[in-house]
C-alpha cells in the first residue's frame, strides 16, 4: 500500500465505512432495476464528497485530488454505478466551472454543486463527435446579450437529475476547434429536454441519456471563459477526469480481487480449498501485482496535479493501465469463481460488465495511447 497522510487515511476509512454500510447493500438492486442511487447521492452530499477537491470558499471540502481519487476508488470497490455518478458530478460537472468560470459564476453555480445542493452534468459527446470532440455540431448563435442554442448530446451522465449542465457549442464555425465555446445552463431552461435513456451493459445504476437543446436561450454571462477557449476548457477537464476513471477502474478491480480471494478460501474442490491450487494462486498473485501497479499510477497522477505540475501523460497512463487492469482482473475473478462467477449471484459478474466502460469513456484506450505517444515524443 502506498504511503498516505493521516488526512488521506481518514478520508479512505470514512468513505470505506460509508461504501460498505450504505452503498454495497443496494449495489445489486441498482443494477437489476437500473435505478439512480438517490439515497447514496444525498448522503454523499452530507459527507462532503460531492465537493471534496474544491476549496471551502466555493462550498467544497478543501481536500486535494488524491483524496478525491481515494474516495472514488473506495465507492467503486462496491458499486461502480454510484462511483461514476459521483465522479461525473465532481470532475465533469463542477470542473469546467472551477477551471474556467469567473468569480460570479463560481458563486452562482459551483457553490451549490460543491455543497451537493445541485447535481451537475457535462455535455460534450455527440452522435458525430466522440473521440473527435472537435467535430461538435451543437450551435450557439449570438443574439444581443444572449445565445440561442440548438443541438443534442449523447451518453450524458446524471443529466436526468442535474440542475446544471456544462456543454460545448460551436459559436464561430470558421475557427474550427477555436470556434467552440463552453457554457453552463440551468436544465429548467425552456427548450432543454432529456431524450433517450440508454440501456447499458454495465453501470446500469447510473443515469446515461441523450439531451436536446431546442432554441435554448442562454445569457451571455453564462459562457465559461473566452469564446475561443471552450474546447480547451473541456479537454483540460477530461485530462483531470482521466484520474477519476483510473480510480474507478482501480476500485472495481480491488473489489473483484477481494471477492476472489475470499471465495478461494471457502470453495472446496478435491477435498481442499481452491486457494491451495497453484493455478488459482497465480491468478490471485497477478491480480494483486497489477492492482498495486495501477494504484501507483493513479495516485502519482493525482499527486502531480495537486503539486501544480504537468500531469497529462501520467493521467493518460493511469487511465489506460488501470482500465485495462480492471478488465483483466474482473475476467480472472470470474474464472476463480467458476460457474457461479457467470451468474448474478455474486458481484464479480456485475463488476466485469461495469468496468468495460473505463476503456471507452473520457477517451478510449486508443486515444490514451495517442496522448502518451505525443507526450513522450515531444519530450524526446
Amino acid at each position: 500500500m502506498l504511503m498516505l497522510t493521516e488526512d488521506h487515511l481518514q478520508v479512505r476509512d470514512m468513505v470505506r465505512r460509508f461504501a460498505e454500510e450504505v452503498v454495497a447493500p443496494r449495489a445489486r438492486e441498482l443494477d437489476e432495476t437500473e435505478s439512480f442511487p438517490h439515497e447514496a447521492v444525498k448522503q454523499m452530499a452530507e459527507l462532503g464528497l460531492l465537493g471534496l477537491p474544491y476549496p471551502e470558499e466555493y462550498g467544497g471540502a478543501g481536500m486535494d485530488m488524491l483524496a478525491y481519487a481515494i474516495a472514488v476508488e473506495e465507492i467503486a470497490r462496491v458499486c461502480a454505478s454510484t462511483a461514476i455518478t459521483m465522479a461525473a458530478h465532481v470532475s465533469l460537472g463542477c470542473g469546467p466551472v472551477y477551471g474556467a468560470g469567473n468569480e460570479s459564476q463560481k458563486q452562482r453555480f459551483l457553490v451549490p454543486m460543491a455543497k451537493g445542493e445541485a447535481i451537475g452534468a457535462f455535455g460534450l459527446t455527440e452522435a458525430n463527435a466522440g473521440s473527435d470532440a472537435a467535430g461538435t455540431q451543437t450551435r450557439a448563435v449570438r443574439e444581443g446579450d444572449r445565445w440561442r442554442v440548438n443541438g443534442s448530446k449523447i451518453y450524458i451522465t446524471n443529466a436526468s437529475y442535474a440542475k446544471y449542465i456544462t456543454f460545448t457549442a460551436v459559436t464561430d464555425p470558421a475557427q474550427g476547434a477555436n470556434g467552440i465555446s463552453a457554457f453552463i445552463m440551468d436544465t429548467a431552461t425552456p427548450g432543454f429536454r432529456v431524450g433517450k435513456k440508454e440501456k447499458k451493459m454495465g453501470l446500469r445504476g447510473s443515469d446515461t441519456v441523450e439531451v436536446v437543446f431546442e432554441d435554448c436561450v442562454v445569457p451571455a454571462d453564462q459562457m465559461l471563459g473566452e469564446a475561443t477557449g471552450g474546447f480547451k476548457t473541456f479537454m483540460r477537464t477530461l485530462t483531470g477526469g482521466r484520474i477519476s476513471i483510473g480510480a474507478l477502474a482501480l476500485g472495481i478491480a480491488q473489489g473483484a480481487y477481494e471477492h476472489s480471494l475470499a471465495y478461494s478460501k471457502v470453495r472446496h474442490q478435491f477435498g481442499q480449498p481452491i486457494a491451495n491450487f497453484q493455478a488459482v494462486q497465480f491468478m490471485l498473485a497477478d491480480m494483486a501485482v497489477k492492482i498495486e501497479a495501477a494504484r501507483h499510477l493513479v495516485y502519482h497522477a493525482a499527486r502531480l496535479r495537486d503539486q501544480g505540475r504537468e500531469f497529462t501523460k501520467e493521467a493518460s497512463m493511469a487511465k489506460l493501465f488501470a482500465s485495462e487492469v480492471g478488465n483483466w482482473v474482473t475476467d480472472k475473478a470470474i474464472q476463480v469463481h467458476g460457474g457461479i462467477g457467470y451468474c448474478r449471484d455474486v458481484p464479480v459478474e456485475r463488476m466485469h460488465r461495469d468496468v468495460k466502460l473505463m476503456e471507452i469513456g473520457e477517451g478510449t484506450s486508443e486515444i490514451q495511447r495517442m496522448v502518451i505517444a505525443r507526450e513522450i515524443l515531444r519530450g524526446a
